[in-house]
């Protein structure tokens, strides 16, 4: 037997593997990084503040969160902007298509898309939208009548302009109340305000339609086929309308005279006149100084207010004033009457001028003369009030001419 032969069964000593460029952390060094971080909590603990650094922790990875996501959305809508628009193309003849066929057409590029130049557009040159906050509702036309309350200061033209009505129409449709006189306007009265020009008729039983029409100026059809009247065009007779004792009627259109109910002409021959007319009358012939024709301003104050001359209405003009400053005589004349009316002027003096003339002046705080006396232009007869059917201070003042009737008195005074 050699000596110092190895056996061959004996294994071989393994050679040594090679180290690795990164060795795992050992259990010591996670062991001290663990035993640092319990340090530091329990210090933080002790001084009472883990809460606070807890919250303060959670706020700080929120944000780091957030901020961290929008980054990256950023960059993904950075990415899809800024890559060129692909182009629409279709196959050549060179290029064999899905269907494994080929075409002539050569590559198209769709062009971009153009703001049409319209005014439709918002943007656009075209008509701008005005944005208005505030709605107008057009007015609207009727055809029944409706109900107005009197405010204190209206009158009767006024209330016409509110309604797009002439004052004649308020009138005529409101004859059991006012009777044709403006002056019995009162506050709190209720009117019927008809939806037309026209007159207001209660219908009595056997009149016919034709005679109604005739009366008012208009044709039978105005009546008949004005819709507030509620009146069948086919089967409504004329002569026999049956319609019920008592219907109001509308006529459109319709006119007739107003009845005047301001002062008459009072003469000093016939004073006895005015005796219907109130307490105020005068009944015993006079003679006294006679007129020249020549009208002053009868009061202090120059301001017309309230009803301005109106043929058949209101003829005569309403100065205002200061209650109780003195009113004039306009000229020269005898007093005819002077004391209260009971057709809405108040205390009223009528001074009849000898000459044809006669000037009236109403609504007065009282009045300074009487009957029979005689006064000469620039007298003071009474004072300004606000006495009768009046709605503030004022002297009503008309003039009556035996020839020219009731005229506008700014044609014919001077110093106004």
């Amino acid at each position: 037997m050699t000596e110092n032969n190895q056996d061959p069964l004996k294994e071989t000593p393994k050679a040594d593997l090679p180290e690795s460029d990164e060795s795992p952390s050992t259990p010591s060094e996670t062991n001290s990084d663990n035993g640092r971080f319990a340090a530091f909590w329990e210090r933080v603990r002790n001084l009472g503040m883990s809460g606070t650094v807890t919250r303060f922790g959670t706020s700080v990875i929120t944000i780091a969160v957030v901020v961290v996501a929008a980054v990256a959305l950023g960059r993904i809508y950075l990415n899809n902007t800024n890559q060129p628009p692909e182009t629409a193309t279709l196959p050549t003849e060179n290029t064999p298509s899905e269907a494994g066929t080929s075409t002539d057409v050569d590559e198209i590029v769709l062009p971009a898309f153009i703001m049409p130049d319209t005014a439709f557009f918002y943007g656009s040159n075209g008509i701008s939208r005005e944005a208005i906050p505030d709605t107008e509702v057009p007015a609207r036309s009727r055809s029944d009548v409706t109900y107005y309350e009197v405010l204190q200061g209206e009158s009767v033209f006024t209330i016409a302009d509110k309604f797009g009505l002439e004052p004649e129409t308020i009138l005529w449709g409101n004859y059991e109340t006012l009777q044709d006189n403006p002056r019995f306007l009162a506050v709190g009265q209720v009117l019927t305000i008809l939806p037309t020009n026209g007159i207001y008729y209660k219908y009595s039983t056997g009149e016919s339609l034709s005679s109604i029409a005739k009366n008012f100026g208009v044709t039978v059809e105005d009546i008949i086929e004005y819709p507030g009247n509620n009146l069948d065009p086919y089967e409504t007779n004329p002569e026999d309308p049956a319609i019920a004792d008592g219907t109001w009627l509308i006529v459109p259109g319709g006119t007739r005279e107003l009845q005047d109910w301001g002062p008459p002409a009072i003469s000093r021959s016939n004073p006895a006149v005015a005796k219907y007319y109130g307490a105020g009358y005068c009944g015993e012939i006079y003679s006294g100084p006679v007129g020249d024709g020549y009208f002053i301003w009868p009061a202090v104050s120059t301001l017309i207010s309230g009803y301005h001359y109106s043929p058949g209405i209101h003829e005569a003009i309403d100065i205002g004033g200061v209650e109780g400053s003195p009113i004039y005589a306009s000229d020269s004349g005898v007093v005819v009457y002077s004391g209260w009316s009971d057709y809405g002027y108040g205390n009223l003096v009528v001074v009849d001028h000898g000459n044809g003339w006669q000037t009236a002046y109403a609504h007065m705080l009282y009045t300074g003369v009487v009957c029979g006396q005689g006064v000469y232009r620039g007298d003071t007869i009474g004072a300004l009030g606000n006495t009768g059917n009046s709605t503030g201070p004022h002297l009503h003042f008309e003039m009556n001419s035996s020839i020219y009737g009731k005229v506008n008195p700014l044609d014919y005074v001077s110093g106004g």
